[in-house]
């Protein structure tokens, strides 16, 4: 038997009634806050990520999935590809590539769909994931560098988690400065860790040299007291990275959403500069993070285009939806009424009634003419229909039919025209 490759899986009812709920909810906020879908390949040329993420770190040099395409002919080299692991870096070179900055005011894009990784499996994350991200980018002139865009981004997924009723999040927030402060930062670290990185993890080792900052993000609980002890990146910030944060802080303390500052939060991908950010829940154990982001100032020079100030995040899907179950809970919109069509030719006349109540926004589904009554009724409560309607000849020629709550067991007889608002929870 073939089954799904190791770190993917077959998203099943009734849990996709919950990702549903979650696209749905995401698309009508999003839209709020003007924020309109894009979407990218899942396959890019594999520099995207090079020059973007960065080739030293995890991403690039262990996790992505990548080849050389074939070339056309003997005398063609072939391209090399790779499935997108995140997809900010697609996001930027598409508005680099169709010129998106002629466009006035800033930009604002969302996303939903699959990521690749090839990392080792583990509780809500797989090696095809889904992320919901957004991106706010745009010239300088747009105002993108301000750090009101910042703390717009950040309310906005505070109310995202409010909204899907997420109990119990944690924002946390940091600057990671400009690329200048992350340069003297890195000497610190590097200079702090001489000493001591040989008695820490082997990625840590590897990180100390290629790396630096990624020191901070390693989770072995060994490793934590030297890393307490190493510099903070807040020390080495200069007075612009200084002002842009503390404003950042100042806007999200007026309109009402709580943080808390982690001067060891640093983001995983080369890109990031000033403000990086995290929202966290205790229902996910110790990889606690339900989304990150950041702003990422100079990422568009890198790929070859204008000043392009951005900021954006990314929350994983399958861990937003394990949340949610595990704190809230969706409950999948039952079926209204079964359909119970009696004797030969009844068929046609119960899709006629299913076509006039799904118009009418009821969930109906449809039984078959060679059931006997018990079956259709057995089925139907199997299924967890609310009610059962019997659709026989009698019934088709009276226009009156039987309507069967299968909760209370009560049975009542209704013309055509009444059954959708019987039916209306």
């Amino acid at each position: 038997m073939i089954k799904a490759v190791r770190g993917t899986r077959d998203l099943l009812p009734p849990e996709t009634e919950t990702w549903n709920f979650v696209e749905s909810a995401v698309r009508d906020l999003f839209r709020l806050y003007n924020f309109s879908e894009i979407r990218t390949p899942v396959i890019e040329d594999l520099q995207l990520f090079q020059r973007s993420v960065g080739e030293e770190t995890d991403i690039v040099s262990k996790e992505m999935f990548a080849w050389e395409d074939r070339a056309r002919a003997a005398s063609e080299k072939g391209q090399f590809l790779a499935l997108r692991p995140e997809n900010t870096a697609g996001v930027v070179r598409a508005y680099i590539e169709h010129k998106l900055w002629e466009r006035p005011g800033l930009q604002r894009f969302y996303y939903i769909g699959p990521q690749f990784r090839r990392e080792r499996p583990q509780k809500g994350r797989y090696r095809q994931f889904y992320q919901i991200g957004a991106e706010v980018i745009g010239p300088p002139a747009a105002g993108s560098e301000s750090p009101a865009v910042d703390a717009e981004v950040l309310e906005m997924l505070a109310a995202l988690l409010d909204n899907l009723g997420i109990k119990g999040w944690t924002l946390e927030l940091n600057s990671v400065g400009s690329a200048e402060d992350r340069r003297r930062f890195n000497e610190a670290l590097q200079a702090a860790l001489k000493d001591v990185v040989h008695t820490m993890c082997a990625d840590c080792q590897r990180r100390a040299q290629t790396n630096p900052l990624r020191v901070l993000d390693c989770k072995v609980p060994e490793d934590q007291p030297i890393i307490e002890k190493l510099p903070r990146i807040g020390e080495y910030l200069d007075e612009s990275s200084r002002t842009h944060f503390d404003e950042v802080q100042k806007i999200l303390l007026a309109v009402g959403v709580p943080f808390v500052l982690n001067p060891r939060l640093v983001r995983g991908l080369d890109y990031y500069t000033r403000t990086a950010f995290e929202f966290t829940h205790g229902a996910l154990g110790a990889q606690n993070a339900i989304l990150g982001g950041g702003r990422y100032d100079g990422l568009s020079e890198s790929l070859g285009g204008p000043p392009a100030p951005g900021i954006g995040f990314a929350i994983g899907e399958d861990r937003l939806v394990m949340t949610l179950h595990e704190s809230a809970g969706v409950a999948a919109r039952p079926v209204d009424v079964y359909i119970a069509p009696l004797g030969p030719g009844m068929n046609v006349e119960a899709a006629r009634l299913a076509r006039e109540l799904r118009r009418q926004n009821v969930v109906v589904s449809l039984g078959d003419e060679s059931f006997r009554l018990k079956k259709s009724l057995e089925t139907a409560s199997k299924m967890g229909a609310r009610y059962a309607l019997i659709a026989g000849e009698n019934e088709v020629k009276s226009g009156q039919f039987a309507l069967k709550n299968l909760n209370t067991g009560e049975q009542v007889t209704l013309p055509a025209a009444q059954i959708a608002s019987k039916l209306r929870p």
